[in-house]
């Protein structure tokens, strides 16, 4: 589990593309905790068969996913707290709500939806040649050292963002899961249906959706909400399926959830005050005494390219050019 802040707890679903250890590369993972871990206990962990969970799994199925958020909550003895849905997270999410209305004071959900392509109750064939199309990419160049088939869903997913962007997107993808339990991961994403559920949600519920979503279709997310009762729907502006910090929509969907949640922010927290995961800390400060990548990844138990996204994370967040500035930073700040 990945854990930032010590107020009261904020829970963020997994999803299939999560490393705990690396999200503070990922441009959207590393925005959230920078936003919620000053007001909250921001909790988030890693899917199974992803990140730093046990990558070899037998059973990848929805009920297995809700179950592994039932295991995390438990396991940190929480009674009541908000939760955040994002994208296949989101179904997780209202799956949760529906099954323990005591536990979720608040539903937060992102670019989600209650049916998907294999599960509509009169699915259109184009529509369905789209997912197996999808699943066969997968197969064939999830694993690859070329990028170009893993691309197909980063254009998907953020079609406006930066080149420096899509390639942090796209290491984080070849870092969370195997070939193998990718499409195991998409098979069981394509198949969620959650239609009868969320209409059991029974607590306060904001929905939010990038209009010109690709991945999940805004009237994807505009029916999900209108089948919960009482919830409030937000349509954000942009193409991305996730909004990126230097989006307006970042600052509305923000705004949103400290106004749903009732914190005392009223504004985005300032970013440039950058945090450094406890790995990245480690990392630098092994830099600082001189060891090389390899050497920190065999004292790690990591790989040499996993070290270099530890230290290239560490600096873009520290706002670094090199190697040394960061370390110099990390000094100043007494960060190490």
């Amino acid at each position: 589990m990945g854990l930032y802040g010590a107020g009261p707890p904020l829970v963020k679903v997994a999803t299939w593309l999560t490393h705990i250890e690396i999200q503070q590369t990922s441009p959207f993972d590393r925005q959230l905790i920078e936003t919620f871990a000053p007001d909250f206990r921001y909790v988030t962990y890693d899917a199974r068969g992803c990140g730093l969970s046990q990558r070899r799994v037998d059973d990848v199925s929805f009920e297995a996913w809700v179950q592994d958020l039932e295991a995390v909550v438990d396991a940190l003895g929480l009674e009541r707290f908000p939760l955040l849905g994002i994208s296949q997270g989101a179904a997780v999410a209202v799956a949760y709500a529906a099954r323990h209305p005591e536990r979720v004071s608040h539903l937060i959900l992102l670019g989600g939806f209650a049916t998907s392509y294999f599960s509509t109750a009169k699915p259109d064939p184009a529509v369905v040649l789209e997912a197996e199309t999808l699943l066969k990419i997968v197969q064939i160049g999830w694993g690859s050292d070329r990028p170009a088939f893993r691309q197909v869903f980063v254009s998907k997913i953020l079609p406006d963002a930066t080149a420096e962007q899509w390639r942090a997107f796209d290491a984080l993808q070849k870092a969370t899961a195997a070939p193998e339990m990718a499409v195991r991961f998409m098979q069981t994403m394509f198949s969620i249906n959650v239609k009868d559920l969320a209409p059991q949600v029974r607590c306060p519920v904001l929905a939010m959706h990038m209009k010109g979503d690709q991945l999940i279709y805004f009237e994807q997310g505009r029916r999900l909400a209108a089948s919960i009762p009482g919830a409030r729907f937000v349509p954000l502006d942009g193409n991305n399926h996730i909004p990126l910090p230097e989006e307006p929509a970042w600052t509305v969907f923000v705004n949103e959830i400290v106004g749903f949640l009732g914190t005392k922010r009223s504004e985005v927290p300032d970013t440039s005050k950058r945090l450094l995961t406890p790995r990245q800390q480690d990392v630098l400060a092994r830099v600082a005494r001189g060891q090389t990548d390899k050497e920190i990844a065999r004292d790690l138990h990591l790989s040499p390219r996993t070290v270099e996204m530890h230290v290239a994370g560490a600096m873009k967040s520290m706002g670094a050019k090199t190697r040394a500035e960061a370390v110099a930073k990390s000094s100043e700040h007494k960060l190490r």
